[in-house]
């Protein structure tokens, strides 16, 4: 089957071009290429995160979404994390580990959508983990970024040593546990041995997580949200992720005049304002949809006024949310069926919470450091709950057929990284390579201060500028590392992968 896929790593789209080859479509493809990433970006993702998704299958008026968001354990409260001494949400450990929604994720896209089973689509990261795969100089550099913190960690020592680029990384016991999903589906992954040791694991460190929890995950199917921006319809996936928050941002870009919209300093200033009306719509009320619900209309009515945004440079540590810039994988894939899948998946900061269950070789996600100890927040710490999620995979249509799917990796900042790209593919005319490889901005965790990369229009003149401005060179990770597929409504597609990932965008 003819098809495309655009990841961040070139390894893990060369197994989804090898899936669609061997006649598998876009949603085996994905499955593949995600599935490689947690093997060969350990740094960025793990089979120990969660998982977002909106599907586009061939035929059906409007996409689907998955919400592959897992869960805090049963033992989470605000009380338990106060008596183990914190005063807010720690950043690493056992306490901020979830239940991984990724696996069954994976089974679900396979089910409903695949024409593969689960046990072909893994094979590729099978082999990358039991063989080995060339460590990449971003991977290098965060093995020895983290190895203050992670060298704590036995497993961590034994399966993450510090490596120069170039060197060869196995992982044998990550290798044995992607084959068993392939033979047993999810639900072996949820109640089975590795279930057993990743509760074993959390409660060992004194964490929230139980065996139970594991069993009780279920992922969701959910009706994405949508807009009009200009002659598209976009489509989002709503809380727990901040989706709305994309949509709050284009709502206020297309209010804008025309030059206003051109990189530049002019640009640069309504980012700023409109990310500070934004994001605190965003702090205050999004969070797990079964515990609170969030209206669309706050975030995209022309009325809508700023909550007290912060200014760059002001920056304050919540612990509810834009806490780091984060570690994230996107991906997209389309066929010639005219499937299309906008995918995006994490274990939130660079290697997670830092734990490993013994035995499996997953990284574990560290997602519940966005909870809030403030009882009053409407993210506040509950068993059960699924936090504020950064993860945002986008869609967008003209003339109610698919014709995009675009998104970034980039924790906070997706929102701002995400627009700008949907910005150029439509307000600029740029194709999808020149979409996602265009100069950047953001203003950084918390409020600030603005980065600007070196190559942005006038860099120097916003650096002079009375604004707190950080220069960053391109292939800066602060500025994410974005892909998209543009489809031309005959069957064909343009796609480009970010340069500031080791990505590529292949064809079969």
């Amino acid at each position: 089957m003819r098809g495309v896929v655009a990841s961040p790593h070139r390894q893990a789209s060369e197994a989804g071009v090898e899936v669609l080859r061997d006649g598998g479509n876009a949603f085996d493809a994905i499955v593949a290429a995600n599935a490689v990433l947690c093997v060969v970006y350990p740094h960025m993702t793990s089979i120990g995160g969660d998982l977002f998704a909106l599907c586009w299958p061939a035929g059906v008026p409007e996409p689907i979404g998955l919400a592959g968001a897992g869960r805090s354990g049963s033992l989470a409260s605000i009380e338990a994390v106060l008596e183990r001494g914190h005063d807010r949400m720690p950043e690493r450990g056992a306490l901020t580990v979830t239940v991984p929604g990724t696996v069954q994720a994976w089974g679900r896209l396979i089910e409903r959508f695949g024409r593969m089973g689960l046990g072909r689509v893994l094979e590729p990261a099978v082999a990358a983990a039991r063989d080995g795969y060339l460590v990449t100089a971003g991977l290098a550099a965060a093995l020895a970024e983290t190895a203050d913190w992670r060298l704590h960690e036995s497993e961590q020592r034994r399966l993450y040593p510090p490596l120069q680029p170039g060197m060869l990384l196995r992982n044998p016991d990550l290798a044995a546990v992607l084959a068993e999903i392939g033979r047993a589906g999810w639900l072996g992954f949820h109640r089975g041995d590795v279930a057993a040791a990743i509760a074993a694991a959390v409660q060992k460190r004194d964490g929230f997580l139980t065996r139970e929890d594991m069993g009780a995950h279920r992922g969701d199917w959910v009706e994405p949200v949508s807009m009009r921006y200009r002659d598209l319809t976009v489509y989002e996936l709503p809380p727990p992720t901040q989706g709305l928050a994309a949509f709050g941002m284009l709502a206020r870009y297309e209010r804008l005049a025309p030059e206003h919209l051109e990189p530049g300093p002019a640009f640069a200033r309504e980012l700023i304002r409109i990310r500070n009306e934004v994001y605190p719509l965003r702090d205050r009320y999004i969070t797990d949809p079964d515990f609170a619900k969030a209206n669309l209309q706050a975030f995209t009515g022309a009325d809508s006024s700023p909550l007290g945004g912060e200014v760059p440079g002001k920056a304050r540590r919540r612990g509810h949310g834009g806490v780091k810039d984060g570690d994230t994988v996107y991906l997209c894939a389309a066929d010639e069926e005219g499937n299309l899948i906008s995918l995006i998946q994490s274990v939130a900061f660079e290697f997670g919470s830092g734990v490993i269950a013994e035995g499996t070789g997953i990284n574990l996600q560290n997602r519940g450091t966005y909870f809030s100890l403030d009882p009053a927040h409407v993210n506040r710490l509950e068993p059960r709950k699924r936090t504020m999620h950064t993860l945002i995979p986008a869609l967008a249509a003209r003339g109610g057929r698919p014709w995009a799917a675009f998104g970034s990796m980039g924790g906070d900042g997706q929102p701002q990284l995400q627009t700008q790209v949907l910005l150029n593919l439509v307000d600029r005319g740029l194709g999808p390579a020149e979409a996602v490889a265009a100069p950047r901005i953001r203003v950084g965790v918390g409020g600030g201060p603005l980065v600007v990369e070196a190559t942005y229009p006038r860099a120097g003149e916003l650096a002079r500028s009375d604004l707190d401005v950080k220069l960053m060179p391109s292939s800066s990770l602060s500025l994410g590392h974005a892909h998209a597929i543009v489809l031309d409504g005959q069957g064909g597609w343009l796609a480009g992968a970010d340069p500031r990932s080791d990505g590529a965008a292949l064809e079969a």
